[in-house]
Formats: structure tokens, C-alpha cells, sequence
């Protein structure tokens, strides 16, 4: 089985080289890795491409945004399955791709927990988000995945399409949904941690983006389930996230790349 990760960047040469190398370092062999850059005005581009090889190809083109971006990934990916990587986060360990390909032998999504570091050199945790396997009916009890550690096989993202432009922040959120809730025959829950996503780094939100986001939540809930102008996920979402999130240490063994 061949798993296609994309990576969406903008001027991100301070990280896009340790999210291109923790790609490199997974022991999985059958793989290929889909840069999308938005026409970057560093050396994003021109590092990706001193990296790249017949399992990474440098897309540089404008966009509208990561969600457009991730759109082409999906138009570009010659995989079995595919998942996105952010530019400034790393899989966790060098056997990251090879448990996620394990478990889309059996199902049809995949999805693990993430350790949420300081910096990629010390890889110092500060947090981390375990996750919960998924169950038909739980996003409408406020759950989700974490997107970065979300991926389906190529038929499942099919029946899903693309990204839904019309959410500005939480489109990754309305395709997890329709994927599981709507699509997805099978569901399989990888335990450990996959992804080590930089706190602060381009993905991680403000107060205000994160209440934005949460309404575009209810917004998809509403369309795709039938939730009602107000539902209980508005509330039990945000919590549900802090109650899967830890203040623990993780082991140093557990953070190498190999």
C-alpha cells in the first residue's frame, strides 16, 4: 500500500526541512511526499527541492489559502491512501507511517495521538492530545480526530471530495466529519503518538480563531448531521479537547526520529 503525504507550506524555511527529513526518516518504504507551496518568498521552495527525489515532488503555485492548497494535494496524490503533514510539525518517530499503513490494511481512516513540543531540536513536550477511537454519532457528541494525524485510503477520499472552501478556519474539521460520520465503513484508532506538532508554530490558533472555528464547527454540524441552531457540541467540543490533552512528560526514548 502506497501512503501519499502532503505538505501545504508559505514561507516556511525555518521548519520545512525537519517536516521533509521526519518523512525521509520513516522506515515504511512505499511512500511519496507532495510539497504544495503557495509561492513562498524565502527559501522554502529552494529547500524543498535540494531534498527532493523520486518519492518527493515541490509543487510552487498561488493559492487561496491552506485549504485550497490541501485541494490540489488531493487532485496530485498517486497513493493508496493519503493524510497531511503541516510544515512546521514532524511524525513522531521514524515507524510513524509504517503503524498508520497498519491500520488502513484493516479500515478505511486512520488516526492517532499527537505530542505537542516547544521546538523540533530539544523536542521538549508540553502537552500532548491521546485521542479517542471513533464511534458513529461521536462528533455529535463534540468529538474529533487530530487532522494532522487523519488518513484515508483512496476510495474513502473519493466519496469525501475536497476541502469546503467556505470554511475559513475549520474546513479540516467538516472533511473529517463527512469522511467518518458520512462515508467511512471502518475506523481504526493507532495507538502511541504520530505527529510532533509545533506549539505556536502556523497551526496553532488564537482565542478568537478558535471561537471562530468552533461556530464553523456547528455550521458543518448543522448541514451534514442536521444539528440544531444550537447544539450540545458547541459546548462539549472545546471541553472534550481540553479533557484529551495532557500536561504530562514524555519519554525521551519516545521522541527520536529513528
Amino acid at each position: 500500500m502506497k501512503i501519499s503525504v502532503v505538505t501545504v507550506c508559505f514561507n516556511s524555511e525555518a521548519t520545512i526541512e525537519g517536516t521533509i527529513r521526519s518523512f525521509l526518516a520513516q522506515s515504511y518504504p512505499d511512500k511519496e511526499m507532495i510539497v504544495i507551496d503557495g509561492q513562498s518568498t524565502d527559501r522554502t521552495v529552494e529547500i524543498a527541492k535540494a531534498l527532493a527525489s523520486e518519492q518527493i515532488s515541490v509543487v510552487s503555485e498561488r493559492d487561496r489559502g491552506i485549504y485550497d492548497a490541501m485541494n490540489k494535494g488531493l487532485r496530485l496524490f498517486t497513493g493508496d491512501a493519503v493524510g497531511f503533514l503541516n510544515s512546521d510539525d514532524t511524525f513522531h518517530d521514524g515507524h510513524a507511517l509504517a503503524r498508520l499503513a497498519e491500520g488502513l490494511s484493516r479500515a478505511d481512516a486512520v488516526h492517532g495521538g499527537v505530542i505537542m513540543v516547544a521546538d523540533h531540536l530539544s523536542k521538549r513536550p508540553v502537552r500532548s492530545w491521546k485521542g479517542e477511537p471513533f464511534v458513529r454519532g461521536s462528533f455529535r457528541r463534540g468529538w474529533m480526530p487530530p487532522h494532522p494525524t487523519f488518513y484515508i485510503r483512496r476510495a474513502l477520499s473519493e466519496k469525501t471530495g475536497t476541502f469546503d472552501l467556505r470554511y475559513r478556519i475549520s474546513a479540516d474539521y467538516d472533511f473529517m466529519l463527512r469522511a467518518l460520520e458520512l462515508h467511512a465503513e471502518s475506523a481504526e484508532y493507532v495507538s502511541g503518538p504520530l505527529i510532533d506538532f509545533l506549539v505556536g508554530g502556523n497551526s496553532s490558533g488564537s482565542i478568537s480563531k478558535v471561537i471562530r472555528g468552533n461556530l464553523e464547527c456547528l455550521r458543518a454540524r448543522q448541514e451534514h448531521l442536521g444539528a440544531p441552531l444550537v447544539d450540545a457540541a458547541l459546548f462539549t467540543k472545546p471541553l472534550r479537547k481540553i479533557a484529551q490533552q495532557h500536561w504530562a512528560k514524555v519519554p525521551a526514548a519516545g521522541l527520536s526520529l529513528c
